[in-house]
C-alpha cells in the first residue's frame, strides 16, 4: 500500500471524518471507498442518446384521428 499526502479542503475533510465516525470506520477506508466509487462512475460510458428526425405533420381535411377505422382506411389508401 502506497503512502501519500493530500491537501483537502476543510469542508471535505470534515465530511470524511463525519462519515468515518458515523460508520465506525477509519478515515483511510472511507477515502479509499469514495475514490473507488468516483472512478467507477467516471469509467461508465455515457448513455446512448437516440436522435430522431423531425418532420412537420399536417392533418388531412376531413380525417378524424380519433376514428380508428377511418384513419386506417386513409393510411392504407382506401
Amino acid at each position: 500500500m502506497a503512502r501519500t499526502t493530500l491537501r483537502l479542503d476543510d469542508d471535505l475533510l470534515r465530511r470524511l471524518k463525519e462519515k468515518a465516525a458515523r460508520e465506525n470506520r477509519s478515515l483511510q477506508d472511507v477515502a479509499n471507498d469514495l475514490l473507488r466509487q468516483g472512478f467507477a462512475l467516471a469509467a461508465r460510458p455515457k448513455p446512448y442518446k437516440l436522435k430522431l428526425k423531425r418532420w412537420k405533420a399536417e392533418l388531412q381535411p376531413g380525417v378524424d384521428i380519433l376514428d380508428r377505422r377511418t384513419l386506417f382506411d386513409v393510411m392504407e389508401g382506401r
